[in-house]
């Protein structure tokens, strides 16, 4: 629940500091004192976005602290999901500088603003006035039946499926898109696909039939210089090897005459052999290339054809040709058993769709069930407001198909008069009614969730009187189970409160004051009367205050 409150230079508040109870906390005041502007800056801290009128002096910063007791709701996995220290009383700071620029803070460590939103939803619920208007709204509708019926985790697992159902009909419909657009391209693939079968592509031959070509088309320059090679390494008595081996023998039998002969003669012998094995190559390369017109005609048409083929597929390697080739073939494929992959997806889709609308199926029977409980809680709680005759009823319809939280469409159907028959709430029900109904549904809401504080700004609005004081009664009956706060223009509401704090404007700027008993007699006797305050308005307000046990 919310501790303290401290807003500093936030729209007209200079600085407000107030400290609430644990129960039923009333706030009163004037229209335009600033009520509004205090549930602003709550919800600044819980995580609204900013507004250029935040800051009311732009030299310095705005800064909204409140100080939470969140032991016994439960929150330590979301604080430990969220990478923050879990502490009983938890601290929320948030900062908004000058340049407009955002900081928020949980127990002084930097968080985005989704995370003070997640936290601020597990503490506050915010009732403002135009939230009456909430009951045409049919989220707001299955919403609250299934926090009442309590399957809200069930809605969760079933969107799980519904939205994996989604998905999977929406990846059928591009499968069939795509298969629709490469049916329309099938004969075309089957062309290309045999034009790169009958090309036999591999890996490499381009480089190698290159090479051969060029030895091809230079086979007679090639063989004559071979050849001359040979002539000049073997020809009698004039070859170089004969002469060299003339000069090596001669070197080697001068003996110790002439030591150094020995030495160049071993350097000729290696010399002679390295020509030797040249001579040797020259001979098998020379015997080995020939130049053969059928053999270059054939390599020629197959680098011509092979470059060709890159040039119309705009590619310029070899491997980038045959990558193209593998892609075709699997496009064609895809084609040949793209049946079987759309079966097997319309197959998933009806498994999905299977599983969806059986926990639908379970998810209605709960809604059905505590259909019956708030129709007749609700109804309840509408005599002792004083419409005796109302008749309010929770209506769980089947929708016909299944929508992202079930296949139910929900009506809460309302009549003021047990003649009429009941028809939607948000048609038939005026101002007072609305708030009567919101305020019971408000009631079992915050029974059911378990929220440490519910704000309502206003709710009795439409009412008065006698119908006032029973709003005031259900009211300060709900905060002896959670904390309350009530922002009122009823006297008899203001007077159930625990405490009571009262909005006023004062040099142009917010202020906020908590009252004792003498200052509540005679805020809740102006709430009577109005500005001239009455000695009958002063005892009327004694009497709600001493009635109140207050």
């Amino acid at each position: 629940m919310l501790r303290r409150l401290t807003v500093e230079n936030y729209a007209l508040i200079e600085r407000l500091d107030m400290e609430l109870d644990q129960h039923l906390n009333i706030i009163t005041g004037e229209t335009g004192a600033g009520k509004s502007i205090l549930l602003g800056a709550l919800g600044l801290l819980l995580g609204n976005k900013n507004d250029s009128g935040t800051i009311g002096d732009t030299s310095r910063s705005c800064v909204i602290e409140g100080i939470f007791d969140v032991a016994g709701y439960g929150l330590e996995e979301l604080f430990e999901r969220n990478d923050l220290d879990y502490e009983a009383q938890t601290v929320i700071r948030r900062m908004i500088s000058p340049a407009g620029k955002s900081r928020a803070f949980v127990n002084d460590v930097p968080v985005q603003l989704a995370v003070l939103r997640e936290l601020g939803a597990h503490l506050i619920d915010i009732h403002s006035q135009h939230q009456n208007q909430i009951l045409a709204d049919e989220a707001f509708r299955v919403r609250s039946l299934d926090t009442l019926a309590g399957s809200s985790e069930q809605v969760a697992a079933y969107a799980g499926v519904f939205g994996a159902m989604r998905a999977a009909e929406r990846e059928l419909q591009r499968m069939e898109s795509e298969a629709e657009a490469m049916r329309r391209d099938e004969e075309w693939l089957r062309y290309q696909v045999a034009e790169f079968e009958a090309a036999q592509l591999r890996d490499g031959e381009l480089a190698e039939a290159e090479g051969e070509l060029s030895v091809l088309e230079n086979a007679d320059r090639i063989i004559e210089a071979l050849t001359s090679l040979r002539n000049a390494l073997d020809a009698d008595q004039i070859g170089v090897l004969e002469q060299l081996a003339v000069a090596e023998n001669t070197l080697a039998h001068l003996g110790d005459s002439y030591p150094r002969g020995a030495e160049m003669a071993a350097r000729l012998h290696s010399v002679v052999s390295e020509l030797k094995d040249i001579g040797a190559s020259a001979a098998d390369e020379s015997d080995r290339i020939e130049a053969d017109p059928e053999r270059l005609q054939r390599l020629t048409d197959r680098v011509n054809m092979i470059y060709s083929m890159c040039q119309k597929h705009r590619v310029s390697t070899l491997g980038e040709l045959m990558a193209v080739g593998d892609d075709l073939a699997a496009r064609l494929n895809l084609i040949q058993h793209g049946d079987e992959a759309l079966a097997a997806q319309r197959v998933k889709i009806e498994t999905l769709r299977r599983e969806a609308s059986e926990r639908a199926s379970r998810i209605r029977r709960m809604r059905e069930e505590a259909s019956l409980r708030v129709s007749a809680g609700v109804a309840a709680m509408l005599v002792k407001l004083g419409m005796p005759e109302a008749r309010f009823e929770v209506v769980v319809e089947d929708a016909g198909e299944l929508l992202p939280t079930g296949g139910d469409r929900i009506r809460f159907m309302f009549t003021a008069n047990g003649r009429m028959a009941p028809q939607p709430v948000e048609r038939v029900a005026s101002g007072g009614e609305t708030s009567r109904v919101m305020l019971a549904l408000k009631a079992m809401l915050a029974e059911r969730s378990k929220l440490p504080t519910i704000i309502f700004d206003e709710i009795d609005t439409g009412v008065s009187g006698r119908i006032a004081d029973a709003m005031g009664e259900i009211i300060s009956s709900l905060a002896e189970r959670m904390q309350v706060v009530d922002i009122t223009h009823l006297p008899q509401v203001a007077s159930k409160g625990d405490t009571h704090f009262v909005v006023y404007k004062e040099q142009g700027r917010t202020n906020i004051g908590r009252l004792d008993r003498e200052h509540r007699v005679h805020e809740i006797a102006k709430m009577l009367s109005g500005s001239t305050i009455t000695d009958a308005a002063l005892s009327q307000a004694s009497i709600l205050l001493g009635g109140a046990g207050r």
